[in-house]
């Protein structure tokens, strides 16, 4: 049998649902399974780079992991591996079938790449040979050097103190968001599968790069995952009438150094793991700078009547890193390459 058991690893070798969809509803992270063979094709792109491995017994197994941007931030920009390369990898099987998300890869020179945003020498599993890095990842703030300190530059993710995600540990459902949320199968209900986008508020959520740019009467919201533009109203005399969108209508205003952006007429359905948002729903978002420049604070306020039996709050933040540029996605549906 190509694969080896190796039984139950730390959760944490590889980022949470950090992604175009989550790795937990994918894949079972209480269990780790090993195997090794030829690299026999590769696909480097979003929303997961792909490998196929052919093993010994001349089964072909498929290999998943981390996007891009997220490979980039781990010191990998290409391809580490070549078709025709012998490696060994561990990881979580998929729930749908034959195949792992891959959270450790043993190269032909030896060294081993950890799929994981802060390794240690503990998470090697078979070399005292570490390839990768991961800077900057668990930083309190960014550089604080530019001379500009407002919002109007690229941020990154940071995952001190809390995840990338905007969310809280309970939400105060109605009944029929209950209802919706437990008829929900990850499985086959997920809107983002085979590329499909991601709406307001969850887009904000993701572990990607963006950035603002000033265009006079608007500001655009430019963000790495799905190649997605918001656009945000700041003259209401030039504002057209609002469109109902995944990322329903925005309209903002300054207080003080904090974009203030009111956002309406979403319609993309979904609020969060099968919890539901509908069209009544109404989001205030604030983005402030910090003094020295370094960090990018951010609350959204959601209000929905239909899902939520009264507001609630969400917090994240990002940090700037000068060297970071919003690149482009272009997500590739399915898992034929």
């Amino acid at each position: 049998m190509w694969i080896h058991r190796l039984g139950i690893l730390c959760a944490l070798a590889a980022a949470p649902a950090l992604g175009h969809h989550s790795v937990a509803a994918n894949f079972d992270a209480s269990t780790t399974l090993e195997a090794q063979g030829e690299i026999t094709r590769i696909a480097w792109r979003n929303p997961h780079i792909l490998f196929t491995l052919a093993t010994a017994d001349g089964e072909e197994l498929d290999l998943e992991s981390h996007s891009l941007s997220i490979m980039r931030r781990l010191g990998a920009v290409d391809p580490f591996i070549q078709v025709g390369d012998h490696v060994r990898v561990a990881g979580w099987p998929s729930r749908r079938g034959e195949g792992l998300f891959v959270n450790n890869m043993l190269l032909p020179n030896g060294e081993e790449f950890v799929f994981k945003f802060q390794p240690t020498p503990a998470d090697l599993l078979w070399s005292d040979r570490m390839w990768g890095t991961t800077e900057n990842w668990f930083a309190e703030t960014g550089d604080t050097s530019a001379e500009e300190r407002g919002i109007f530059r690229a941020w990154s993710t940071t995952l001190v103190g809390r995840t990338s995600m905007i969310a809280l540990a309970q939400y105060p459902l109605t009944q029929a968001a209950i209802a919706a949320r437990d008829a929900y199968d990850p499985l086959t209900d997920d809107p983002l599968l085979n590329c499909g986008l991601k709406g307001m508020p969850a887009i904000m959520s993701n572990p990607y790069p963006m950035e603002f740019h000033d265009r006079g009467d608007t500001i655009e919201l430019r963000l790495e995952e799905y190649d997605t533009l918001r656009t945000i109203y700041v003259n209401p005399a030039t504002a057209p009438a609002p469109t109902p969108s995944i990322y329903g209508h925005s309209t903002g205003r300054w207080d003080g150094e904090t974009l203030v952006v009111d956002t309406a007429h979403i319609n993309w359905g979904f609020f969060s793991g099968g919890v539901p948002l509908s069209e009544q729903a109404h989001l205030v978002e604030r983005f402030t700078p910090t003094e020295n420049g370094g960090r990018l604070e951010y609350e959204v306020t959601v209000t929905d009547p239909e899902t939520f039996m009264e507001p609630i709050v969400m917090s994240r933040f990002w940090v700037w890193l000068p060297d970071v540029r919003v690149e482009p996605y272009e997500c590739i549906a399915g898992t034929e390459y």
